[in-house]
């Protein structure tokens, strides 16, 4: 099986929580007493649906072809004021950055970013009260008791959207999977056509006094992206988790400023609020540029934004990349 048939990051998923058990109706009879009171315990809550970070998966592949879960219904209260057992919880664990939405109306009801964070998604029925809740001095032996609440069945989304501290962002060929593995230990596929990053890869950068970053590398854009054009949106929408923008110029480009204005109009189209993260631009293949036409094509340049030549073959100018991306995200 294939990185890409490994990286899934989006399921749907039926989710139903258990029922609550019903109330006892008991009267407490023994030798000793034969018209005692209500002694009818509650009934135990139904078992939730819940969710859980764990640090240790990328993907949602694990719960690709599960598409029901069902926790267990809680039990019946018993005599003596016993209450029933609770239904056991379903449990899913998934990664840092796993959005919850309400499948019918898309609704982003929560999300997940912390290691062993747990949150309820479906919320299983309480437990019926027994009858000695409803004694009162007008009815000393109540002989009924609540039932318990029905469980819940509702559909949920899982998309996973990766948690990075750099995105990677450029248009196909622009040198990000090659950048990756020079900068961390990632092993991304790499050729020499477009669209070689079928999935998000994700690397660990070290830098200076033992610190380090996430970096990401996101597949390529191109124009029309947000429209859903090439790979489309499904990718896009990994940018949005990213502290730090890196965009990807190829020094060989008929038009450096065009291309990062092209990127960054398509990150816009598909969220304005992107544009307000701190952004990087690397201009990548630079390993044949001399002083002299570094100089020349700087003037060029998109303003405002902090730059880098580099050539993650030869080398060049990362140290200095790794630098100014330590400090934007640190800003």
């Amino acid at each position: 099986m294939s990185q890409g048939s490994n990286f899934v990051d989006y399921v749907r998923i039926c989710c139903r929580s258990g029922a609550g058990g019903a109330g006892s109706a008991h009267l407490h009879r023994d030798k000793k007493t034969a018209k005692g009171g209500p002694d009818g315990g509650d009934g135990g809550r139904g078992g939730h649906v819940i969710v859980k970070g764990n640090s240790q998966l990328w993907t949602l592949l694990h719960l690709k072809y599960r598409k029901h879960v069902i926790a267990e219904n809680g039990e019946s209260g018993g005599s003596a004021l016993k209450t029933g057992a609770q239904g056991k919880d379903e449990i899913l664990e998934v990664p840092l950055g796993t959005v919850i939405k309400d499948a019918e109306t898309d609704e982003v009801l929560l999300e997940i970013t912390q290691d062993g964070e747990t949150k309820i998604i479906t919320p299983g029925g309480r437990g019926g009260q027994g009858n000695w809740h409803f004694k009162s001095p007008t009815n000393q032996t109540p002989r009924f008791a609540q039932s318990g609440e029905v469980g819940k069945e509702e559909w949920k989304v899982l998309e996973l959207k990766l948690l990075a501290d750099v995105g990677l962002v450029g248009f196909p060929n622009a040198g990000k999977s090659t950048l990756l593995s020079v900068v961390s230990a990632a092993k991304p596929e790499i050729a020499d056509y477009p669209f070689t990053t079928m999935v998000p890869n994700l690397g660990v950068v070290a830098y200076r006094g033992n610190r380090s970053f996430v970096m990401a590398d996101i597949p390529g854009i191109i124009e029309g992206a947000a429209e859903g054009k090439g790979l489309g949106i499904r990718f896009l929408r990994h940018i949005e988790r990213n502290s730090v923008l890196l965009f990807m110029v190829p020094a060989d480009s008929k038009d450096i400023k065009k291309e990062y204005e092209i990127l960054l109009n398509e990150i816009k189209q598909f969220n304005p609020e992107l544009l307000d993260k701190p952004r990087v631009l690397a201009i990548t293949k630079a390993d044949m540029l001399d002083e002299e036409l570094i100089a020349e094509m700087e003037k060029e340049l998109p303003k405002g934004i902090p730059h880098q030549f580099i050539s993650s073959v030869a080398q060049k100018g990362i140290v200095e990349l790794k630098d100014l991306l330590w400090k934007a995200i640190n800003d």
